[in-house]
């Protein structure tokens, strides 16, 4: 896709103004009442960004106030390559890195200011091969291997977040064999200034699963889970909230169908979790694109008044607040493995 001429010179709102997708989105606005609010996925084509892939690791380092990208497949290849978005995208050229992976866990550690990433697969199809069960840190250059005294077992299709409240980086799920019958339900802590993970013990936790998505509520101040698929391949719509010491199931009136592979991200703008996409069935055969949008305790899906992006699963998503859009780059269609980048605004 050709670069826009202005992009470089054109400050990053205005480029709503270039595609006329407007989207009726569901805003917090004060304890728990809702305000409706818009928004726009916007289409950015760039003369250099990733090759088409999903799974990769995808997170905002609030450090280098750059969104990093690391890895992913395309159905052929493995990637091990270290992108950077800053309104547009960069190829970093690290000295050291992970090797090449798929559905690796990837969050920023706000306690030791660097980004660390966690596992994932060196081949393809999906979960294929030994899962990594390896730790590495980024520090806006280049990658660094830790080597913690205790570890989680090595898995794939995992994720994980920061938590401000206990300092601490939270993994829950994932898998570790090519079909995924020993998906896990455990809950892990990463310190990343003791540089170890502690293995968790909650009254309560989501059953075992892979493909599911973590993500931290800002307006709520707990981490948001939804979704993935159990070992025997049946797709979750289950929702969980973590409060820093305990998982809590909740029973929203209306929530998104069941799906793996969904992207969330918190959108601090709108002061809501925002959920794209997804797959439904074995081999995530039926690729969906809704939008939804998380309240704290209900979800609300949001209709585009025009084209939203393909249906995907898997994608690349998170959220950048230095620009206040919600970034979406790639994903598995059902089909090619996808290259478009796509940015959400209010």
């Amino acid at each position: 896709m050709p670069c826009p001429k202005a992009l470089s010179k054109t400050p990053l709102r205005a480029l709503t103004l270039m595609t006329p997708v407007v989207i009726a989105a569901a805003a917090i606005a004060d304890a728990g009442r809702l305000e409706a609010q818009t928004a726009g996925w916007v289409p950015v084509g760039y003369s250099s960004a990733p090759s088409a892939r999903t799974a990769s690791g995808i997170v905002y380092d609030a450090a280098t106030h750059a969104t990093v990208l690391f890895g992913g497949a395309d159905g052929n290849s493995v990637y091990g390559d270290t992108w950077t978005w800053d309104r547009t995208w960069q190829p970093m050229f690290p000295a050291t890195s992970p090797s090449p992976r798929q559905g690796p866990a990837i969050a920023f550690d706000g306690a030791a200011g660097n980004v660390v990433l966690f596992g994932g697969s060196p081949t393809v199809p999906v979960g294929s091969g030994t899962a990594f069960g390896d730790t590495w840190t980024w520090d806006g250059s280049n990658w660094t291997q830790q080597f913690p005294p205790v570890s989680p077992p090595a898995r794939t299709w995992t994720n994980m977040v920061y938590v401000p409240g206990t300092r601490t980086v939270l993994l829950c799920g994932g898998t570790n064999t090519p079909d995924g019958d020993d998906a896990f339900d455990d809950t892990w802590a990463w310190d990343g200034i003791a540089r170890t993970w502690t293995r968790l013990n909650p009254a309560a936790h989501p059953s075992a699963r892979l493909i599911n998505q973590l993500v931290y509520d800002g307006a709520t101040r707990t981490v948001l889970l939804f979704g993935g698929v159990t070992a025997n391949l049946t797709d979750l719509n289950d929702t969980w909230t973590w409060d820093g010491a305990n998982w809590t199931p909740h029973f929203p009136a209306s929530n998104p169908g069941p799906r793996n592979g969904p992207s969330l991200a918190y959108d601090a703008a709108l002061r809501a979790v925002l959920l794209f996409g997804g797959a439904v069935g074995a081999c995530c055969s039926n690729s969906l694109n809704d939008t939804w949008a998380w309240d704290g305790a209900n979800w609300t899906e949001i209709y585009p008044a025009n084209t939203p992006p393909r249906a995907r699963n898997a994608a690349n998503m998170d959220y950048n607040p230095l620009y206040q859009v919600v970034l979406l780059f790639g994903g598995d269609s059902s089909g090619p493995v996808l290259d478009d980048t796509w940015l959400l605004a209010p």
